[in-house]
């Protein structure tokens, strides 16, 4: 019973000294990642990371590329794989300096004449040079993943209206042909100054088909170079399915 005394502080230093490195090592882990880019936050009792902060010109020239529908004919972050005429940008982004870039989305590139191949539009007079600008930057980054610039998902079994008016956004037809397709985008050389509607008699006259609706779609309508804009060669880029469902929800509209 003598020793118990003696045992008993022993095992209180043994502790002690357990915790004093516990403690030191707590201290030296923050040291340690103090200059990291990402921390440790607890969310309703689960500990998540936080992503780091991305450039504020790449996370809008990623948002752009989904906006104006880039991934639809380059693929997701430029990876190509949609077509065998359109070139993977992952690739083409490093062999070409900023100012070819900012030509080629300003002016297009591509057939013209040739609506059976892809055709970079002509963006020039629809995007802004800041806009421009942030594009060329995320491709010059690399195309990386940015979190929420991701493009819509497009809803299944619900009629081919509801799928084709999220195609509409996904493939960037109301940045050019307005919401609802109601027109008004400038174009200014183009005989009335403006990207036609996709609503009203004189669409509706004009395009009293479905075929004729698709096959405009397909040829795309290349009326000239930048600052006229030009609508892009579809074909061989929507498959038949989702064409189909444009004109559906084309149809609906005023």
């Amino acid at each position: 019973m003598r020793d118990e005394p003696a045992g008993l502080r022993h095992r209180l230093l043994l502790a002690l000294a357990a915790a004093i490195l516990v403690g030191v090592g707590g201290v030296i882990g923050i040291a340690a990642n103090s200059g990291t880019k990402t921390k440790t936050v607890t969310v309703g009792g689960t500990a998540r990371a936080e992503s780091a902060a991305v450039d504020p010109h790449v996370a809008a020239g990623a948002h752009d590329f989904v906006q104006f529908a880039c991934a639809r004919c380059h693929g997701q972050q430029g990876r190509g794989g949609v077509s065998a005429a359109v070139p993977a940008l992952s690739t083409a982004a490093k062999e070409l300096t900023p100012a070819e870039l900012r030509s080629i989305i300003n002016h297009g590139l591509g057939e013209s004449s040739n609506p059976k191949q892809p055709y970079m539009p002509v963006w020039g007079a629809v995007i802004s040079k800041t806009q421009v600008n942030d594009l060329v930057a995320y491709l010059r980054a690399g195309l990386p993943a940015v979190p929420t610039a991701v493009e819509p998902a497009v809803p299944k079994k619900q009629g081919a209206a509801v799928e084709g008016s999220v195609l509409y956004q996904a493939y960037g037809c109301v940045n050019c042909h307005g919401p609802n397709g109601l027109g008004g985008v400038p174009n200014p050389q183009s005989a009335d100054k403006t990207i036609p509607p996709l609503s009203g008699q004189d669409f509706r006259k004009e395009f009293n088909t479905d075929a004729k609706i698709i096959a405009v779609i397909r040829s795309g309508s290349v009326i000239g170079k930048a600052p006229i804009v030009s609508m892009p060669h579809w074909g061989g880029i929507i498959p038949d399915d989702q064409l189909r469902a444009l004109v559906a929800y084309i149809k609906t509209l005023k």
